[in-house]
């Protein structure tokens, strides 16, 4: 579905100009957040979005406040001609694309705060960025009027902190979860894949399949912590340079698990390969 006039809004204002009218008029309004350099796990949640809702706007913002890496930030792909192109395709309404200066503008002095789902896991080997993950995602919530949020269970524990956001601030939009898309080989699909060189691109691909072994092992009953060392050994014999976190976690509300689960759990990890940090994680049937 190909819309031709698809509008690209760069202020509030002028977003705030077009969402008006669709709330008066009763439409439901779906956003998918995204930072750009947009692949078909993007366009995945715009097509959700675009069954569910009337009108559908995508947000492009690489957000300075949830990277505490200045050479991170600053190597984040950048592609808006060519991601507005795939949006204008996929039948996207309105492409928001505002600047640091129109999100953050001078005397900015806000931050919103999660605590225990953000605790650990990316929150404990990236300090600060769920603050600044929450702080823009309750603004973009709050600028495009959105009813419905589409997101995608790759970064799992982000959908955990964006739903306790919405939850404890009574924010009016229902957070849609989508399942993580993946290439042909099982890597999950993001935009840091396009950074990996052509070896580490192949090797990536251990990443998905040492997880999914894992959770069959500790599903069949070795205990987790045996299994999750092993995985940890695995990662390294595949050419990882190194492993942020490998974490068995409740699926529900993200307690880590110590024990052979009795409920659905998620195997969570994070790794690091060519320069570029790869995150995954997989279900883990619960036992008994």
């Amino acid at each position: 579905m190909t819309t031709p006039h698809m509008t690209i809004a760069r202020t509030v204002r002028g977003l705030r100009i077009i969402a008006t009218p669709w709330k008066r008029a009763g439409l439901r309004v779906g956003v998918v957040p995204t930072m750009g350099a947009l692949h078909e796990g993007h366009l995945s949640l715009v097509r959700a979005a675009r069954a569910m809702c009337d009108r559908v706007i995508v947000t492009i913002f690489v957000n300075p406040k949830q990277f505490d890496d200045a050479s991170d930030l600053a190597a984040y792909p950048r592609t808006e001609e060519a991601d507005a192109a795939l949006l204008r395709e996929a039948g996207v309404d309105v492409l928001y694309v505002p600047d640091a200066a129109e999100m953050y503008p001078p005397g900015f002095a806000t931050t919103i705060s999660v605590r225990g789902v953000s605790e650990g896991l990316c929150g404990g080997a990236r300090p600060g960025h769920f603050d600044g993950v929450a702080t823009v995602v309750c603004k973009l919530l709050m600028q495009t009027l959105a009813d419905h949020a589409f997101f995608g269970e790759k970064d799992f524990q982000q959908v955990h902190v964006v739903r306790r956001m919405v939850t404890d601030l009574n924010l009016p939009v229902d957070i849609v979860t989508c399942p993580t898309r993946r290439e042909e080989d099982g890597l999950a699909m993001s935009s840091r894949n396009r950074r990996l060189s052509a070896d580490a691109r192949a090797r990536a691909r251990a990443l998905p399949q040492v997880l999914q072994r894992c959770a069959g092992r500790i599903t069949a009953g070795e205990t987790p912590s045996a299994a999750m060392e092993q995985a940890r050994a695995d990662l390294l014999a595949a050419g990882f340079d190194a492993v942020d976190y490998l974490e068995l976690r409740a699926a529900s509300d993200l307690v880590p698990l110590m024990d052979t689960p009795t409920a659905p759990a998620r195997l969570l990890a994070a790794a690091w390969l060519d320069s570029v940090r790869l995150i995954d994680g997989v279900d883990v049937a619960p036992v008994g």
